[in-house]
């Protein structure tokens, strides 16, 4: 049983029960899943950046990342449908709890000048997104081997029916939110 998973059981679920008056353990909200995005328009012209990009995302999320096409053509992109334009992994149940353990703890206190993410990125039924500026956040990441920084897209699923739950979850397993 990871850390993150412990401290769910014994902290997150008695609080959130409180909290929201849940009378059984089961309707406590809880993580689905982790998606994790990289849009590369620049793939476009440079193939080679997919390749780079795909070591790079699998290394963070520790598990193999799969390219994405394009699903129309956009002419004033010079975007065909089917070209490749980015890559994604979708994380769950223990990778999924080690990349948030992760996230948390490591890499965003890594970001220059952070005084925590957005409270205001919840989509209305409890899951939340962030965008990250620089993949050099994570420890996994060698710098001399970096050709050029790109950003990524991490998208938390929850079980949550409300963004107040959303975050009150994600708030008591160490999210550092800025309100």
């Amino acid at each position: 049983m990871t850390r993150l998973k412990q401290m769910y059981l014994k902290d997150v679920v008695p609080q959130l029960m409180k909290r929201f008056g849940y009378q059984n353990p089961m309707r406590v909200p809880r993580l689905e899943k982790i998606t994790l995005n990289m849009g590369l328009g620049e793939a476009v012209q440079n193939i080679k950046i997919l390749d780079s990009a795909v070591e790079e995302l699998s290394l963070i999320a520790g598990q193999r990342a799969v390219i994405t096409r394009a699903k129309r053509s956009i002419a004033a992109f010079k975007l065909r449908e089917g070209m490749p334009i980015g890559v994604r992994v979708t994380l769950r149940k223990n990778r999924m709890e080690d990349f948030f353990d992760k996230l948390v703890n490591v890499a965003l206190p890594r970001v220059r000048d952070f005084r925590g993410v957005s409270g205001k990125a919840f989509d209305g039924r409890g899951n939340y997104s962030l965008g990250i500026r620089e993949q050099i956040i994570f420890p996994e990441i060698n710098l001399d081997k970096i050709d050029k920084v790109k950003g990524l897209n991490v998208s938390i699923v929850t079980t949550a029916k409300t963004d107040e739950e959303g975050k009150e979850l994600l708030r008591l397993m160490g999210m550092p939110f800025r309100n």
